[in-house]
């Protein structure tokens, strides 16, 4: 099993790293950790506490996922590992044609054109049918208090809630964004500390559970999102939401140093992850905070999201198999790329052959891996009048290039995001981790495993290193804590390295490790208002 020192912190923290036997919690939010705790007392398993945490950010954290939204979770149950795509795809009514014919030549960022179907709801019914203990009535009920009865704005979540009402108050200004100031800005955005009702939010998750997700698929819960998006002029209908199902898909992997590293397959980009490690493996690392460490990484990461960019799509249109990027040839190949400089990104020709993390964990050896989000913050910024339902935008994340295997069809899924991810050693599970923020994700995914693996960090201290964020071409963006020779080295090399103070930007992540006597260590996200909670 993993190898660390409890009790060494190399970087400035402002938590010590979490024991218990029973069961843990860990995400972003303080009362949404203690909603899953909560249930797994109450009798519920690690899957229970998943969706119970989960429905409870969509209240506590509206400014990062919502109802409208997707998900996505891994899943040690039963001695195995399962992967859910809850991601949903465009109206049958999108298409290139219909884009052309409104004058769009890049998908819209925000309103009801970049409204896909919302898989998040369906998520937590088909965790809790498979694998749950609870009824959703039980596993959700914490949430609804919540939203009905009021709860006090954490500190993170006020700063975001308030950038990201001066962002719409600037750029959504038509009628059928008046929803979601109504909502969630009627007067101004809440100060931390600040106590908010959602009773709109509350009545929708009862019904959610009562019907077990159905009257948000084909109730009257999708006849009024059919009915909002259609009415301001998109393209969703209640047909759209009446065909829509989870996908169980197997998850996929690479071999790090004798780790077994787990992400969802496409069109998640998990596989930028892995393309990463699997070009990394081939290197030595004894340091962690020297600028050679930092180039190796940065540069392995820009191979990996030219390929993932240009091949990662619905994985019924990609061009090129899974494995492939994955092999080790391939990885050989992309790795002679890594010079001493800094190397402008391009995807190679493998051989043919504004979001919420959290994770659990109970004392029946299951353990969850779950990431939620409305994509750009609020996502779209459309809101079903009446219910708290934010509608996300992720259709703006296909292209309309009609060569590229990510163009825009219906009925077909975007390249997505958001990533769950999980390890093993020797087929049994060590757990669940994440770092959630859009195209951070799988950077940070690289960055807590090599913290893990390599450098032997626990859980909290491997989430309070600093962190870095490749954005385009040579461009970098370090964290300010990061030591004056990293930018320095780096700079010397090529990179257009930049200092960025907000932490945030960085991602939040959460880690829960299983030793082998079956205790449970947890760290959480010092950038955020995180907690790990433990029985």
């Amino acid at each position: 099993m993993l190898e660390f020192d409890p009790q060494h912190f190399p970087y400035a923290s402002r938590r010590n790293v979490v024991y218990a036997s029973r069961g843990m919690v860990a995400t972003s939010q303080p009362l949404a950790a203690q909603a899953g705790i909560q249930v797994l007392q109450a009798g519920g398993n690690a899957i229970d506490a998943a969706i119970a945490t989960a429905a409870a950010l969509t209240v506590l954290e509206p400014s990062a996922n919502g109802i409208g939204g997707d998900a996505f979770a891994l899943v040690w149950h039963g001695g195995k590992l399962h992967g859910l795509n809850a991601s949903g795809p465009a109206a049958q009514a999108s298409s290139l044609q219909s884009m052309a014919a409104l004058g769009h030549k890049e998908m819209p960022k925000y309103g009801p054109l970049s409204v896909t179907v919302p898989g998040t709801p369906a998520a937590w019914a088909a965790l809790a049918k498979r694998f749950g203990n609870l009824p959703l009535t039980a596993s959700m009920s914490a949430a609804i208090n919540y939203a009905a009865n009021g709860f006090p704005v954490s500190p993170s979540v006020a700063y975001a809630w308030q950038q990201a009402t001066k962002v719409f108050r600037k750029n959504l200004t038509e009628p059928h964004f008046k929803a979601w100031f109504d909502t969630f800005a009627a007067q101004r955005a809440p100060n931390a500390g600040e106590m908010i009702r959602l009773p709109g939010h509350a009545d929708t998750l009862t019904s959610i559970a009562e019907s077990h997700a159905e009257s948000f698929y084909r109730g009257p819960l999708a006849e009024k999102i059919a009915a909002c998006v259609q009415g301001a002029g998109g393209h969703l209908s209640a047909q759209d939401l009446a065909d829509y199902a989870v996908e169980w898909v197997d998850p996929i992997s690479v071999n790090y140093r004798g780790y077994d590293v787990w992400e969802i397959p496409p069109s998640g980009h998990g596989l930028v992850a892995l393309i990463g490690l699997n070009i990394l493996k081939g290197f030595d690392f004894s340091e962690r905070d020297s600028v050679l460490t930092y180039h190796r990484q940065i540069e392995a990461i820009k191979l990996a999201f030219a390929d993932g960019l240009k091949h990662i799509a619905d994985p019924r249109h990609m061009r090129v198999k899974v494995e492939d990027l994955l092999s080790e040839g391939y990885a050989h190949e992309r790795r002679q790329m890594i010079g001493q400089n800094a190397s402008q990104p391009l995807p190679g020709t493998p051989p043919q052959g504004g979001t919420v993390f959290l994770t659990t964990a109970d004392d029946e050896g299951n353990m969850v891996s779950m990431i939620q989000s409305n994509y750009m913050g609020f996502g779209s910024g459309m809101v079903v009048p009446g219910t708290g339902i934010a509608l996300h935008n992720r259709g703006h994340n296909f292209t309309l290039d009609p060569d590229h295997a990510n163009s825009l069809a219906p009925g077909k899924k975007p390249y997505h995001t958001i990533i769950p991810g999980f390890l093993t050693k020797n087929g049994m599970p060590v757990g669940p981790f994440g770092v959630m923020g859009g195209f951070m994700q799988p950077q940070g995914h690289l960055q807590m495993i090599m913290n893990t693996v390599d450098f032997h960090l626990n859980p909290q201290a491997a989430l309070d290193a600093p962190r870095w964020e490749w954005e385009k071409g040579l461009q970098v963006q370090i964290e300010s804590t990061t030591p004056e020779h990293i930018f320095r080295g780096l700079a010397a090399r090529g990179h257009a390295v930049n200092w960025q103070s907000n932490r945030m930007s960085f991602g939040r992540g959460q880690i829960i490790w299983r030793d082998a006597s079956g205790v449970l260590c947890g760290g959480t996200e010092p950038r955020t208002d995180g907690a790990v909670v433990g029985i």
